[in-house]
């Protein structure tokens, strides 16, 4: 391959009508190889018969409001709670129903189908009022509780119509779009799914240029609750959510096949919903099975018309993206040709990586918007987008670095960058990084240390390499800061549950590691009450396994159990709490090691004392530990107080976990000396490839199986790529 041919391809950027000589221009200079449209924009025929592959966007449930004004009964739902009302000695008390909620985003659902579900709670004293001692007021829209009971609080829970789609909506607040807003349309009622199957034929009877039809992305939206007041609009917001598929005809169907039925509380959880943060039950692992079962089935049949009309069947992993799992079980089923996804961070990239599709694509940002993600500007006045996908590149190219991504591309407005020449620069600098890099994996992936790496928490592969939405919405989480660090190690990761432990048995691991709050999904909650549990990790421990626990790991919520953390023993600390407050305090001396670099943070997220006095101090501050080191039998107990990447850190996570391997980290090293430089290697091309990721020049030294190489100076952010036979490639 030579090296025009190395430096084209493999890019996706967006086109737009009455910008053809721009869109052209950048095409040639960033080396697409396909144009796409955005929300919002078209491609004109000079486009079209350019001769690029095509992507088309489809969002099959919010593009159709002609036949959703007609079937308006057909709109999608979701349950919603009132806040709570106070019966202030009063012979009765009148709740409003969406008085706490934008009205531009749901309308009552009072059908008579619906209202079977509604519930009165008395929150005061958790009583579901029984149906003769409230009414609906269909004209005031409000829930009437004729005797309340002075000085209790009351709940409703309710249904409601989503009347206007949430991207949409977003799209519409963030870009002052003066148009018709969307409604999304629901597929669990077979005269809609007859109406997409026939929409679906006709579009793509109606658009013979495009080669892929991109889903964005198949049916129900992650949830994002708006609010009737500006001090606080964005109520609830849960990228893991199914709270937005339910519907009265979901749930009469969910009783069908299972057997029992859900209630509306099953669904509100006294307010809080179900958080992908916190484990999940039976109802609710059960209503996610039957979700994914019918969005599976309806899926691939039409990922089968797209097929049938010699197209490729793309799906976008954002968006309305529930049900669909790309992780899970079933996902192949579909017969999806590839998979996009919008990224930040390296672990988004491990995670659309190892997605079964032929086709893994990412979607860059900043996004070509006026305004970002997080509401600062972008592309207007006191906007810097070069700086902003520098930052972003830095986290990407890091995952990049250890599994293959096939492509890359940008959305949004082309005309934007009309007074932005440097980010058009550098968008060519990244499009040719990302290609070298590509075929290098295509030669033959990177070397990794022959170490594997378990992530336990409840949700296991399910939730590989996330939490609940990107970097920017959970970053507060010890387990998203581990995902990112890991995503740029050369090791072996995998996501396992606490059923694996019990049904699959974790003999294969070298490592474990259980970060996280107490009663989160992550840190486990009373799934370590289980004996067994408990007793299998210990055993591994023992005979040559390393636990590594952060912030509050294997923490149960009783706080008269014997141990807070089911795993103290183990580690060799216990969490504080108020009952040992009158108890002794171990003294230390921190210990010296060599997997502790100077500049390394821990957080003290979480205060915690020596249970016995024999952990080896590495961190500690003020009587607390931050950072320990247990040996327990052949094996260890890893402890940090908390976690958050940066090149140091990162490195110590990564010397912490060779150090608990037990490998001989002088013969495997497979990194840089200097933190701040990132390294991968290739050995079926004999090529390594350096980044660094800090705003000054560094010096790149690696270490090779043994070997060092000095590769020289690297600038700022830059990626060089050497072959270590024959100096810089």
């Amino acid at each position: 391959m030579n090296e025009a041919q190395k430096l084209t391809g493999g890019f996706t950027m967006p086109g737009e009508s009455g910008y053809e000589e721009l869109t052209l221009e950048l095409a040639k200079r960033w080396g697409a190889d396909v144009i796409r449209d955005s929300d919002g924009t078209q491609l004109s025929d000079d486009i079209l018969n350019a001769g690029y592959g095509i992507y088309s966007t489809i969002c099959i449930i919010r593009d159709q409001n002609e036949w959703a004004k007609k079937n308006q009964d057909k709109l999608q739902s979701c349950l919603l709670s009132t806040g709570s009302k106070i019966a202030c000695g009063t012979d009765k008390l009148t709740i409003d129903l969406l008085e706490d909620y934008f009205d531009e985003q749901f309308q009552v659902n009072d059908s008579d189908e619906a209202i079977r579900y509604y519930q009165v709670i008395d929150r005061t004293t958790g009583e579901v009022l029984s149906r003769d001692k409230w009414r609906y007021d269909k004209s005031l829209k409000s829930v009437i509780i004729d005797d309340p009971v002075s000085f209790h609080s009351y709940t409703v829970n309710f249904f409601v119509f989503r009347i206007w789609e949430e991207i949409s909506m977003y799209n519409h607040t963030t870009n002052n779009w003066d148009k018709e807003h969307l409604m999304q349309i629901d597929p669990v009622y077979e005269e809609t799914r007859e109406y997409m199957r026939s929409w679906l034929r006709k579009w793509c009877d109606d658009h013979p240029m495009t080669t892929v039809v991109r889903f964005t992305s198949l049916f129900y939206n992650f949830v994002w609750i708006w609010g009737s007041n500006l001090k606080n609009r964005h109520l609830y917001s849960d990228w893991g959510s199914y709270d937005f598929t339910v519907s009265p005809k979901m749930l009469d169907e969910f009783k069908k096949k299972y057997g029992y039925a859900l209630e509306a509380e099953d669904f509100i959880n006294g307010g809080k919903l179900h958080v992908t943060h916190m484990p999940p039950g039976k109802k609710q692992r059960d209503y996610m099975e039957f979700v994914n079962d019918f969005v599976v089935g309806f899926g691939k049949e039409l990922v089968d018309i797209v097929h049938e009309c010699g197209k490729k069947a793309y799906v976008f992993y954002d968006d309305s993206w529930i049900g669909i799992e790309p992780t899970g079980e079933r996902f192949k089923e579909f017969g999806f040709d590839g998979l996009i996804k919008c990224v930040f961070s390296g672990f988004e990239v491990r995670l659309n990586s190892e997605v079964p599709v032929k086709t893994h694509e990412i979607r860059l940002h900043p996004y070509l918007f006026p305004v970002g993600l997080g509401g600062l500007p972008t592309f207007m006045d006191g906007g810097d987008p070069t700086r902003d996908a520098r930052n972003y590149w830095k986290q990407v190219r890091r995952g990049m670095l250890r599994s293959r991504i096939d492509r890359i591309g940008l959305g949004g407005y082309l005309h934007l960058l009309e007074g932005y020449p440097d980010f058009v620069d550098y968008i060519e600098e990244i499009s040719n990084d990302f290609r070298r890099i590509k075929n290098l994996h295509l030669e033959g992936e990177p070397e990794a240390a022959d170490i594997k790496v378990a992530v336990l928490h409840s949700w296991g592969h399910l939730r590989s390499w996330t939490l609940s939405g990107h970097f920017h919405e959970t970053y507060m989480h010890d387990l998203i800061h581990v995902n990112e660090a890991l995503s740029g190690m050369p090791l072996n990761v995998s996501f396992i549950s606490f059923e694996d432990v019990l049904n699959k048995g974790i003999s294969e691991y070298d490592v474990i590691l259980n970060a996280g709050i107490r009663g989160t999904a992550w840190s486990g909650g009373d799934i370590w009450k289980n004996a067994e549990l408990i007793e299998r990790i210990n055993e591994w421990v023992f005979n040559g396994g390393t636990f590594i626990g952060i912030n509050e790991p294997s923490a149960v919520c009783d706080d008269n159990e014997y141990r807070v953390f089911a795993m103290a023993d183990v580690l060799g600390v216990d969490k504080d709490i108020v009952s040992r407050i009158c108890h002794g305090r171990w003294s230390f001396d921190l210990s010296e090691d060599e997997a502790v670099l100077k500049g390394s943070d821990i957080p003290l997220n979480c205060k915690v004392h020596l249970t016995d006095g024999k952990a080896r101090v590495l961190i500690g501050e003020n009587g607390f530990p931050r950072l320990t080191i247990n040996d327990f039998g052949k094996g260890r107990g890893i402890y940090l107080s908390g976690f958050a990447t940066s090149p140091i850190n990162d490195r110590m996570l990564f010397n912490l976990i060779m150090y608990g391997s037990a490998v001989d980290k002088k013969n495997i090293d497979l990194t840089a000396d200097d933190p701040f430089i990132d390294m991968a290697f290739f050995p079926n091309s004999n090529t390594v490839v350096c980044v660094n990721n800090s705003d000054i020049r560094r010096e790149a030294t690696v270490n090779i199986n043994g070997k060092k190489y000095d590769l020289g100076y690297i600038d700022a952010y830059k990626t060089v790529f050497h072959n270590i036979g024959g100096g810089q490639k």
